[in-house]
C-alpha cells in the first residue's frame, strides 16, 4: 500500500516510521524532549524489520536525541539507501555530546550548514524531503526560508521541503515553493485537524501525521494508573504542550474518548493501534501516519495496517457520532 509524498510524486508506503523515540534521551534545560532510554541495537533491527514489512519511509530529525536518531538511522539504511525514502528536519539548534537543546536557528547560513551535518550523520549525499521543525517561525519570514531550500534543492542535497506546523497560514504559504511538498502536523482519531487536511488537500501536500498514536495512548499499553519514568517526553515534567500525558499519566479526558470508540478500532482483527491508523488512512487520500516504534515488534504491529487499510465510511461515522457525544 503506497501512497504520493504530495507534490514531489515521490512513491512512499502509506505508513511511515517515526524516529523520535530512537534518538533516545535529550532535554531543554531540565524539561525532557526523548522517549527515554534506547538500545541502538534494537533500533537498527527495528528499521530493517520496517524495511522487511514494506515500509519506506522514515521520519527524522537533526535534534531528535542531538543527532542521534538520524547517525542510527543512516548507518542502518546506507547499504540499501535506494530502497528508503528519508525526511528529516532543521531549525532547532543543540549540543550533541550534552544533548541539551540550545535555541532555534533559521538563517540562510544556518540552514545550509544545518543541511551538511544531516547529510554527513545519515551518510547520505542526499534528503528525501527536508523540513523546518520551527512551527511558529513568523509568516514574512517563509520567503526567505524557501529560497535557501530552493537553493538546496537546485544542489542536489535535498529533493523536496516541507514545514511540520499546526498552523494552516503557515502551511499555506510555505506552498507557495515550487518544491514544498507537505506539511507535518499534529492529528490523531482522538484529535482531528481539519483546516491543515483542507490545506493538503486543496494543495496536494502530504499530510505527515505526527502523533498518530497519541504519544502513544493509543497503543493499549497504558491505563488510568500507568506513570511515565522523568527523563520520557510524557513524564512527570513533560513539557507544556503535552496534551495526552499528565503527570506522568494518561489524561482521564483522552481515555474516555479512547474509550468511547475502543470497540470500533479494535473491530475486523486489528490491534487497537492498527485501527487508530486506519482511522488517519481513511481521513484523506493526502494523510501518511508516521508512529514512532522502539522495538521490532512495534513496528510490525504498526506496519500491519498496511494489510488492513483505511476504516469503512460506515466506522468513520459512527466513530465521529460517538467522539461527539463524549465530548457533551
Amino acid at each position: 500500500m503506497t501512497r504520493k509524498l504530495g507534490r514531489s510524486g515521490i512513491d512512499v508506503s502509506a505508513i511511515g516510521m517515526g524516529c523520535w523515540a530512537i534518538g533516545g534521551p535529550a532535554f531543554r534545560d531540565e524539561t525532557p524532549v526523548g522517549w527515554g532510554e534506547v538500545d541502538d541495537s534494537e533500533s537498527a533491527r527495528s528499521i530493517q524489520h520496517a524495511i522487511d514489512n514494506g515500509v519506506t519511509f522514515f521520519d527524522t530529525a537533526d535534534v531528535y536525541g542531538a543527532g542521534h536518531s538520524e547517525r542510527v538511522l543512516g548507518v542502518t539504511v546506507k547499504s540499501m539507501r535506494d530502497r528508503v525514502v528519508i525526511a528529516s528536519k532543521f531549525g532547532n539548534t543543540f549540543d550533541e555530546a550534552t544533548r541539551k537543546l540550545t535555541g532555534s536557528n533559521t538563517d540562510p547560513d544556518y540552514i545550509r550548514s544545518a543541511c551538511d551535518a544531516s547529510l554527513a550523520r545519515l551518510q547520505s549525499e542526499y534528503i528525501d524531503l527536508y523540513q523546518l521543525h520551527v512551527g511558529n517561525l513568523p509568516v514574512e519570514r517563509v520567503d526567505d526560508v524557501v529560497s535557501v531550500l530552493e537553493d538546496l534543492v537546485t544542489a542536489g542535497k535535498i529533493r523536496a521541503y516541507g514545514w511540520s506546523t499546526d498552523d494552516a497560514e503557515r502551511a499555506r504559504a510555505f506552498a507557495r515553493g515550487e518544491h514544498c511538498a507537505s506539511a507535518q502536523f499534529q492529528m490523531n482519531v482522538l484529535s482531528d485537524s481539519p483546516e491543515m487536511v483542507q490545506v493538503c488537500e486543496e494543495l496536494g501536500l502530504a499530510g505527515l501525521n505526527r502523533g498518530p498514536l497519541a504519544m502513544g495512548l493509543l497503543s493499549g499499553k497504558y491505563g488510568p494508573d500507568s506513570v511515565l519514568p522523568g527523563n520520557d517526553v510524557r513524564g512527570p515534567n513533560a513539557p507544556s504542550w503535552m496534551r495526552y500525558f499528565k503527570d506522568g499519566k494518561p489524561s482521564a479526558e483522552f481515555m474516555t474518548r479512547l474509550d468511547a470508540v475502543r470497540e470500533i478500532l479494535t473491530s475486523q482483527g486489528r490491534t487497537l493501534a492498527q485501527g487508530a491508523l486506519g482511522w488517519l488512512l481513511a481521513r484523506s487520500p493526502t494523510t501518511l501516519p508516521i508512529p514512532g516504534f522502539k522495538t521490532a515488534n512495534q513496528v510490525e504491529e504498526n506496519a500491519g495496517a498496511m494489510h488492513h487499510g483505511p476504516l469503512t465510511p460506515e466506522q468513520m461515522a459512527e466513530i465521529a457520532r460517538l467522539l461527539g457525544a463524549a465530548a457533551t
